[in-house]
Protein backbone atom coordinates (compact mmCIF):
# COMPACT_ATOMS: atom_id res chain seq x y z
CA UNK A 1 0.00 0.00 0.00
CA UNK A 2 1.54 3.33 -0.66
CA UNK A 3 1.67 5.64 2.27
CA UNK A 4 -0.97 8.50 2.20
CA UNK A 5 2.12 11.15 2.28
CA UNK A 6 3.48 9.36 -1.17
CA UNK A 7 3.58 11.66 -4.09
CA UNK A 8 2.33 8.38 -5.86
CA UNK A 9 -0.69 8.47 -3.54
CA UNK A 10 -3.75 7.55 -5.61
CA UNK A 11 -7.41 7.22 -4.20
CA UNK A 12 -8.05 4.20 -6.63
CA UNK A 13 -5.30 2.43 -4.72
CA UNK A 14 -5.65 3.46 -1.33
CA UNK A 15 -9.05 3.18 0.07
CA UNK A 16 -10.18 5.45 3.24
CA UNK A 17 -10.16 2.72 5.25
CA UNK A 18 -6.77 1.44 4.75
CA UNK A 19 -5.76 4.84 5.99
CA UNK A 20 -6.73 4.96 9.34
CA UNK A 21 -3.65 3.58 10.59
CA UNK A 22 -5.32 1.88 13.68
CA UNK A 23 -6.27 -1.64 14.22
CA UNK A 24 -9.39 -0.92 15.73
CA UNK A 25 -10.71 0.43 12.84
CA UNK A 26 -13.76 -1.53 11.84
CA UNK A 27 -15.80 -0.23 8.89
CA UNK A 28 -19.53 -1.48 8.88
CA UNK A 29 -22.27 -1.77 6.26
CA UNK A 30 -23.69 1.49 6.48
CA UNK A 31 -24.06 4.92 4.12
CA UNK A 32 -20.74 6.21 3.38
CA UNK A 33 -19.96 9.00 5.69
CA UNK A 34 -16.69 11.22 6.71
CA UNK A 35 -14.02 10.42 4.46
CA UNK A 36 -15.48 7.70 2.78
CA UNK A 37 -18.54 9.86 1.15
CA UNK A 38 -16.00 12.22 0.28
CA UNK A 39 -13.62 10.13 -1.34
CA UNK A 40 -16.85 8.95 -3.08
CA UNK A 41 -17.91 12.16 -4.29
CA UNK A 42 -14.16 12.58 -5.53
CA UNK A 43 -14.20 9.62 -7.73
CA UNK A 44 -17.80 9.87 -8.98
CA UNK A 45 -19.29 11.65 -11.86
CA UNK A 46 -21.48 13.27 -9.90
CA UNK A 47 -18.80 14.95 -7.11
CA UNK A 48 -19.12 18.55 -8.79
CA UNK A 49 -22.71 19.29 -8.95
CA UNK A 50 -24.04 20.92 -12.07
CA UNK A 51 -24.21 25.00 -12.09
CA UNK A 52 -22.37 24.75 -8.43
CA UNK A 53 -20.22 27.91 -7.97
CA UNK A 54 -17.58 26.42 -7.19
CA UNK A 55 -17.86 23.51 -9.91
CA UNK A 56 -14.54 24.74 -11.83
CA UNK A 57 -12.57 25.31 -8.68
CA UNK A 58 -13.96 21.84 -7.42
CA UNK A 59 -12.94 20.10 -10.51
CA UNK A 60 -9.61 20.89 -10.40
CA UNK A 61 -8.95 20.17 -6.88
CA UNK A 62 -11.00 16.64 -7.81
CA UNK A 63 -8.60 16.07 -10.72
CA UNK A 64 -5.47 16.60 -8.53
CA UNK A 65 -6.42 14.16 -6.02
CA UNK A 66 -7.68 11.68 -8.14
CA UNK A 67 -4.29 12.04 -9.66
CA UNK A 68 -2.07 11.56 -6.77
CA UNK A 69 -1.05 15.28 -7.11
CA UNK A 70 -2.37 15.69 -3.36
CA UNK A 71 0.45 19.07 -2.67
CA UNK A 72 -1.48 20.51 -5.65
CA UNK A 73 -4.74 19.76 -4.71
CA UNK A 74 -4.04 21.14 -1.31
CA UNK A 75 -2.74 24.47 -2.31
CA UNK A 76 -6.22 24.56 -5.04
CA UNK A 77 -7.93 23.83 -2.02
CA UNK A 78 -6.81 26.03 0.92
CA UNK A 79 -6.23 28.69 -1.88
CA UNK A 80 -10.27 28.51 -3.12
CA UNK A 81 -11.56 28.51 0.19
CA UNK A 82 -9.82 31.54 1.11
CA UNK A 83 -11.23 33.55 -2.03
CA UNK A 84 -14.52 31.73 -1.59
CA UNK A 85 -15.04 32.61 2.01
CA UNK A 86 -14.47 36.23 1.22
CA UNK A 87 -17.18 36.25 -1.46
CA UNK A 88 -19.45 33.35 -0.33
CA UNK A 89 -19.35 33.82 3.27
CA UNK A 90 -17.35 31.14 5.58
CA UNK A 91 -20.71 29.14 6.38
CA UNK A 92 -21.65 29.07 2.11
CA UNK A 93 -23.17 25.16 1.84
CA UNK A 94 -20.14 24.94 -1.13
CA UNK A 95 -17.36 26.51 1.30
CA UNK A 96 -18.41 24.12 3.79
CA UNK A 97 -18.01 21.43 1.45
CA UNK A 98 -14.43 22.38 0.21
CA UNK A 99 -13.52 22.21 3.49
CA UNK A 100 -14.38 19.13 4.11
CA UNK A 101 -12.58 18.00 1.14
CA UNK A 102 -9.40 20.37 2.33
CA UNK A 103 -9.82 18.17 5.81
CA UNK A 104 -9.69 15.05 3.54
CA UNK A 105 -6.72 16.53 1.18
CA UNK A 106 -4.75 17.14 4.85
CA UNK A 107 -5.91 13.03 5.56
CA UNK A 108 -4.37 11.91 2.79
CA UNK A 109 -1.17 14.07 2.82
CA UNK A 110 -0.17 12.12 6.30
CA UNK A 111 -1.23 15.16 8.42
CA UNK A 112 -4.26 13.68 10.38
CA UNK A 113 -3.93 16.75 13.06
CA UNK A 114 -4.84 19.03 10.67
CA UNK A 115 -7.55 16.91 9.18
CA UNK A 116 -8.25 15.84 12.84
CA UNK A 117 -9.73 19.60 13.52
CA UNK A 118 -10.66 20.99 10.45
CA UNK A 119 -13.32 18.10 10.27
CA UNK A 120 -14.34 18.47 14.18
CA UNK A 121 -15.03 22.44 13.84
CA UNK A 122 -17.23 21.40 10.63
CA UNK A 123 -19.20 18.87 12.94
CA UNK A 124 -19.81 21.70 15.56
CA UNK A 125 -20.48 24.12 13.18
CA UNK A 126 -23.36 21.72 11.82
CA UNK A 127 -24.37 20.41 14.75
CA UNK A 128 -25.20 24.56 15.86
CA UNK A 129 -27.00 24.60 12.27
CA UNK A 130 -29.03 21.63 13.36
CA UNK A 131 -28.08 19.19 10.41
CA UNK A 132 -27.87 15.70 12.45
CA UNK A 133 -26.35 14.09 9.52
CA UNK A 134 -23.32 16.34 8.44
CA UNK A 135 -22.48 16.75 11.51
CA UNK A 136 -22.50 12.87 12.32
CA UNK A 137 -20.13 12.75 8.71
CA UNK A 138 -18.16 15.29 10.19
CA UNK A 139 -17.19 13.54 13.26
CA UNK A 140 -16.96 10.50 11.45
CA UNK A 141 -14.03 12.25 9.83
CA UNK A 142 -12.29 13.33 12.80
CA UNK A 143 -12.69 10.31 14.45
CA UNK A 144 -10.89 8.65 11.20
CA UNK A 145 -7.99 11.32 11.26
CA UNK A 146 -7.99 10.87 15.19
CA UNK A 147 -6.93 6.74 15.06
CA UNK A 148 -4.33 8.06 13.09
CA UNK A 149 -2.32 9.78 15.45
CA UNK A 150 0.31 7.65 17.06
CA UNK A 151 1.25 10.12 20.40
CA UNK A 152 -1.06 8.96 23.11
CA UNK A 153 -1.12 12.06 25.25
CA UNK A 154 -2.13 14.08 21.59
CA UNK A 155 -4.56 11.14 21.22
CA UNK A 156 -6.19 11.70 24.68
CA UNK A 157 -6.89 16.10 24.10
CA UNK A 158 -7.66 15.44 20.81
CA UNK A 159 -10.34 12.45 21.94
CA UNK A 160 -11.22 14.42 24.85
CA UNK A 161 -13.02 17.12 22.51
CA UNK A 162 -14.06 14.35 19.97
CA UNK A 163 -15.87 12.45 22.10
CA UNK A 164 -17.11 15.55 24.05
CA UNK A 165 -19.06 16.38 21.04
CA UNK A 166 -20.04 12.91 20.02
CA UNK A 167 -21.67 12.54 22.96
CA UNK A 168 -23.74 15.77 22.11
CA UNK A 169 -24.46 14.25 18.96
CA UNK A 170 -26.01 10.86 20.45
CA UNK A 171 -28.32 13.05 22.78
CA UNK A 172 -30.70 14.38 19.94
CA UNK A 173 -32.07 12.67 17.05
CA UNK A 174 -30.39 11.39 13.75
CA UNK A 175 -27.57 9.03 12.82
CA UNK A 176 -25.27 8.95 15.60
CA UNK A 177 -28.09 8.30 18.34
CA UNK A 178 -28.52 5.03 16.03
CA UNK A 179 -24.38 4.50 15.78
CA UNK A 180 -23.84 4.08 19.55
CA UNK A 181 -20.94 1.34 18.88
CA UNK A 182 -18.72 3.66 17.53
CA UNK A 183 -19.43 5.84 20.28
CA UNK A 184 -18.29 3.31 22.28
CA UNK A 185 -15.14 2.07 20.57
CA UNK A 186 -13.81 5.64 20.54
CA UNK A 187 -14.49 5.74 24.36
CA UNK A 188 -12.39 2.15 24.68
CA UNK A 189 -9.53 3.27 22.83
CA UNK A 190 -9.64 6.43 25.15
CA UNK A 191 -8.62 4.28 27.87
CA UNK A 192 -6.30 2.30 26.08
CA UNK A 193 -4.55 5.65 25.44
CA UNK A 194 -4.85 6.47 28.99
CA UNK A 195 -2.61 3.11 29.61
CA UNK A 196 -0.20 4.01 27.22
CA UNK A 197 0.19 7.15 28.42
CA UNK A 198 1.31 6.44 31.91
CA UNK A 199 3.46 3.97 30.77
Amino acid sequence: MIPPSSPQCSLTHVPVAGLAGDAEFDPKATPARGFDAVAEAVLGEDGVAAGAVLGEAMARVNAAVRDGRIDVAADLAERTVREASGTLGDEHPEVLRLRELTAYIAYLAGDPLRAFRLSLDLAGLWHRKEDAEAAYGNVQSAATAWRAVRDPEQGLRLGADLITLWTELTEGDGPAADDTEELESARARMRRLTLRAAR
